[in-house]
C-alpha cells in the first residue's frame, strides 16, 4: 500500500508541486524555454528531413522497379528481334515458285503478329539507310566506296536497329560510305 503522504505528492499537478517553476529564477526559467524552443525546432527540421528522405526512398524505389521490369523486357525483346530477323530472311530468300500459296501467306502473318508484338511494346525501328552515320545508333561494320553518296552516309543496312522507347534496344548494323581512295597523280613533266 501506498503511504497517504506519497499519494497526495502523486495527486498534485506538475505545476503545484514544491519543486515547480515558482521558485525558480526568471532568467532561468527563459533559458529553460529558450533550449526547448531549440529542441523543438532541431526535433521539426529532423522530422522535415526524415519525410523527405522517405519521399525519395520512395520515388528511387519506384524507378527502380521500372528500371527492373524495362531490363527484363529488353532481354525478352532482344530475342524476339532475333526470330523476327530469321522470318524476314526466310521470307526474303522463298522461291516464288517453290511454295504453296496458302503456306508463304501463313508466314507473313506470322511476320506481321511478330511486328505488332514489337510496336505494342513500344519497339520501333531505327532508321538508318541514306542516314548519316550515328555511333549511338549504329553499329559500322564496314565501309564501302560509294561515288553517290557523302562520305560517313549510311549506303546499306545488313542488320536492323531497334528502338525501345527512349533507348536503343539493339543498334543497327551498317555499311558506311568512305572517300574513294584514289591513286596519286603524276606529274608526266617530272623526270624520275
Amino acid at each position: 500500500m501506498i503511504p497517504e503522504e506519497d499519494r497526495t505528492e502523486e495527486a498534485q499537478a506538475p505545476d503545484e508541486r514544491p519543486d515547480a517553476s515558482e521558485s525558480d529564477d526568471p532568467t532561468e526559467v527563459e533559458e529553460r524555454l529558450a533550449e526547448a524552443l531549440r529542441e523543438k525546432e532541431q526535433f521539426r527540421k529532423m522530422a522535415q528531413r526524415s519525410q523527405a528522405d522517405l519521399v525519395n526512398y520512395k520515388r528511387r524505389a519506384a524507378e527502380e522497379v521500372v528500371e527492373a521490369r524495362r531490363s527484363a523486357s529488353t532481354g525478352l525483346l532482344l530475342k524476339v528481334l532475333s526470330v523476327v530477323d530469321d522470318m524476314e530472311r526466310a521470307l526474303a530468300h522463298v522461291p516464288e515458285d517453290a511454295v504453296a500459296p496458302g503456306w508463304l501467306d501463313g508466314l507473313r502473318l506470322v511476320q506481321r503478329n511478330l511486328s505488332n508484338l514489337l510496336d505494342s511494346e513500344g519497339v520501333t525501328a531505327i532508321e538508318a539507310q541514306g542516314r548519316p552515320f550515328e555511333p549511338w545508333e549504329h553499329e559500322a561494320v564496314l565501309y564501302v566506296e560509294a561515288p553517290d553518296s557523302a562520305e560517313g552516309t549510311v549506303v546499306r543496312v545488313i542488320r536492323e536497329g531497334y528502338r525501345f522507347r527512349d533507348r536503343v534496344l539493339r543498334p543497327a548494323q551498317v555499311a558506311v560510305a568512305k572517300a574513294s581512295e584514289r591513286e596519286p597523280e603524276t606529274d608526266s613533266n617530272q623526270e624520275g
